[in-house]
């Protein structure tokens, strides 16, 4: 057995405690990337009853609306449809509540875009 070898298992502790000796300092302030604020939630600028997921609203509909037009209720447009939506999403965006409300209608369907309970846009196809 060579010399080197023999002599490995007693240097090994001693390099071992040689890197114990070193001492690490703490990051300053500056070193550490701060974590950003997370925005704070939208606020909920509606008002009125809303749709929920099923198609039904919360609460009687408003009787302001004579038309289908920007800036109606979700459920003032389904008085005003006569009649239930064919399907309703029901989410959260960056301007804070977004609904999308389906009619299905003979030979076309109609897709309204809600933003916090006002009619921001309608697509016909």
């Amino acid at each position: 057995m060579s010399r080197a070898l023999v002599l490995l298992p007693a240097l090994l502790p001693a390099l071992w405690l040689a890197g114990c000796g070193v001492e690490r300092t703490p990051p300053t302030p500056a070193e550490i990337a701060p974590v950003p604020p997370r925005p704070p939630a939208p606020p909920q600028s509606f008002t009125g009853p809303i749709l929920g997921p099923d198609g039904a609203c919360t609460g009687p509909a408003p009787q302001a609306a004579t038309a289908i037009e920007p800036g109606i209720g979700e459920c003032e447009l389904v008085r005003l449809k006569g009649r239930p939506p064919t399907d309703v999403l029901v989410g959260e965006g960056r301007a804070g509540r977004e609904v999308q409300v389906l009619y299905a209608e003979p030979g076309a369907k109609e897709l309204y875009l809600f933003v916090n309970n006002r009619l921001d846009r309608v697509v016909k196809s």
